[in-house]
């Protein structure tokens, strides 16, 4: 028996190279902070300690089993989103090499590039957890990280003040999620999602009970996704902390998100005898696709048409934030093979889009000291190479062509009408154009107003260029050549749902 349990330990441990690669460069950076004190070799570290991490992880590519007696799934679907989640860690990290509002401060930041890895450790976790404890450790190791660095530039009130604010409805949620999990448990005996799942289609289930802790356990992820009415704090939030970390969060805390949002309801309220295009378990007697779908247009709705009203463009890119989050959750009320396909697509391109925009508007706020939409004005002539690629970004964010956002909405609007939610996909279509007029109110200042203003050119280093035009180019390839990661995605779908 002992001999079983250290076998199993030792085989599960080899299944988590990646985490452990995480984990350990984090332990690394903090006796180095100590010793070195210097900011590069904390960076240096990092970076290469994700490296070694996305090494581990293309070294497992196509495994499909579970460890620690099935805490945690380890599958392709889970590995296109420490893919993804590896990706935002590396650009975050470059990009904070950038940020001068977070090298302009008498401080070390040993700490900050530890808690980036401890929020990838914890996102890591979540993308694959199967298990209740396992899925709220998890999110509570995310988060940790995620309400410091939130608040990290703490000179500035503002940021105080999201870090804060963060912090009250992070609790909150977290405390009603847990309670949902806790009715769960209490119904069926188990913790884990794959003996939950068994038990409601083989015993039935007390239909208020199940549909109030389902309902909480839902909160608690829509609030990690900024989906309303739980996206209270993400305005706020985003507008305070460090643009690295408004970006970090906007792409790789969302994608952990929705990681364990798809893994959930698929595990526990779909069917696992029936086909993946087969009802749920309790779609007879509790409508979660409807319940999901008025999720998803109250949050495109709500983000889109507050964005109008914008004025920062921080602001504006985080309402923007949330409306994206509605169009992702389309993809998971129709819960087939396409439908999960048009998720990770749009993942994919919406993480190359999203942080070069924020990027951009990183640079520029260090050279105009705003982000103030009216400042734009005329900027598109001071610095003509960074103006047009905010513009390429913008337009993909709209998902106009021939941009890999218009592929990323093609996908997934055409998987719901696939699916016959034609109203859905009316909506979702009407909400991006409403989008297109936020958006183009940033291309309008930067190359329509104040054309002749007179000012210098402004100078950017030749690095941080290159960073951007690293997203840039991919974004405008993708929109002709997709097909790799439309292959990508569906390989890690299929596998997923068994078929």
């Amino acid at each position: 028996m002992y001999n079983a349990v250290v076998n199993e330990l030792i085989g599960s441990l080899g299944l988590i190279k990646p985490e452990l690669a995480l984990l350990v460069t984090f332990v690394v950076v903090i006796i180095a902070d100590l010793i070195f004190k210097n900011n590069k070799v904390n960076l240096g570290l990092s970076i290469l300690g994700t490296i070694v991490s996305g090494i581990f992880l293309i070294g497992m590519s196509g495994t499909n089993t579970s460890a620690f007696a099935n805490l945690i799934a380890v599958d392709p679907f889970s590995e296109f989103f420490k893919y993804l989640i590896l990706i935002s860690t590396l650009i975050v990290l470059v990009m904070s090499e950038f940020s001068e509002e977070l090298h302009n401060r008498d401080v070390w930041m040993g700490e900050y590039y530890m808690l980036v890895l401890g929020m990838a450790l914890g996102m890591f976790l979540l993308a694959g957890a199967t298990n209740l404890i396992m899925i709220y450790l998890a999110l509570e190791t995310m988060s940790m990280s995620s309400y410091i660095l939130s608040g990290y530039t703490k000179e500035i009130k503002r940021s105080s003040e999201a870090s804060l604010k963060y912090v009250i409805f992070g609790s909150l949620s977290s405390g009603i999620m847990i309670y949902g999990m806790s009715i769960l448990f209490g119904m069926t005996g188990s913790l884990d999602l794959y003996a939950i799942q068994s038990y409601l289609a083989a015993n039935g289930f007390f239909q208020p009970a199940i549909f109030i802790s389902g309902l909480m356990v839902i909160a608690g992820f829509a609030y990690k996704i900024s989906a309303v009415p739980f996206h209270f704090w993400t305005p706020d939030v985003y507008e305070g902390s460090p643009i690295t970390i408004t970006a970090y969060l906007s792409v790789a805390s969302k994608a952990a998100g929705f990681a364990v949002l798809v893994r959930f309801i698929k595990l526990t309220f779909f069917d696992a005898a029936g086909s993946s295009d087969e009802s749920w378990i309790m779609m007879n007697s509790i409508p979660w696709d409807m319940v999901l779908a008025v999720l998803a247009v109250a949050t495109m709705t709500l983000g889109n048409i507050v964005a109008l009203w914008q004025s920062n463009v921080k602001r504006m890119l985080a309402y923007s934030s949330i409306a994206h989050a509605g169009y992702l959750l389309m993809g998971i009320v129709v819960m087939t093979n396409t439908g999960l396909m048009s998720i990770l697509v749009y993942f994919f391109f919406y993480l190359l889009m999203n942080f070069g925009a924020f990027i951009v508007v990183m640079l520029f706020a260090h050279k105009i000291g705003s982000e103030e939409m009216d400042d734009y004005e005329g900027i598109g002539y001071q610095a003509p190479v960074l103006a047009s690629l905010l513009t390429l970004f913008l337009v993909s964010l709209t998902g106009l062509p021939p941009t890999a956002g218009f592929i990323g909405k093609l996908v997934l609007f055409g998987a719901v009408l696939d699916s016959g939610w034609y109203w859905l996909a009316v909506i979702g279509v009407l909400n991006s154009v409403v989008s297109l007029y936020y958006y183009a109110k940033v291309v309008r200042n930067m190359w329509l107003r104040k054309v002749d203003n007179g000012k210098g050119t402004l100078k950017f280093s030749i690095q941080s260029q290159a960073l951007v035009m690293v997203l840039g180019i991919p974004t405008l390839v993708f929109g002709l050549f997709f097909g790799p990661i439309m292959r990508w995605a569906e390989h890690s779908v299929r596998i997923f749902l068994g078929n």
